[in-house]
């Protein structure tokens, strides 16, 4: 049973810094592409990051460019979120969610073309 268990949100100031974990169990995801989304409350569910299993390339959205960093640690099969210098309208619900193969980089932040997800976690910045 393939399971996606996020953690690591919680309630910080704008500018703090959280680290998001997914732990992914269940199956081999090394031809996957792991992604992070987030959904705040009256709005879609929106992509955040991906990164490559087996070649660890990374996509960002432009929101959370140069502010988030995605990194993966295969001996744990975890995927990280950093994020830095955070924002108000950083607040939502993040979500882990698994890409099967084969994928193209230009649908990356299309919710539907992954078929795994987690519960998702809290983050919250306040001004």
């Amino acid at each position: 049973q393939v399971q996606l268990g996020e953690s690591g949100g919680g309630l910080v100031q704008a500018g703090d810094s959280l680290r998001l974990s997914c732990a992914a169990s269940g199956r081999t995801f090394i031809n996957y592409v792991m992604g992070w989304f987030r959904q705040a409350p009256g709005k879609e569910r929106e992509f955040v990051a991906a990164i490559s299993w087996s070649s660890s390339s990374t996509y960002y959205a432009g929101a959370v460019k140069g502010r988030f960093t995605i990194s993966r640690d295969s001996a744990k099969n975890t995927v990280y979120l950093q994020m830095n210098s955070l924002k108000p309208e950083d607040t939502a619900r993040y979500y882990c969610a698994a890409h099967p193969p084969p994928y193209y980089t230009g649908r990356l932040d299309i919710a539907t073309e992954y078929n795994y997800w987690g519960q998702g976690t809290q983050v919250t910045v306040s001004s």
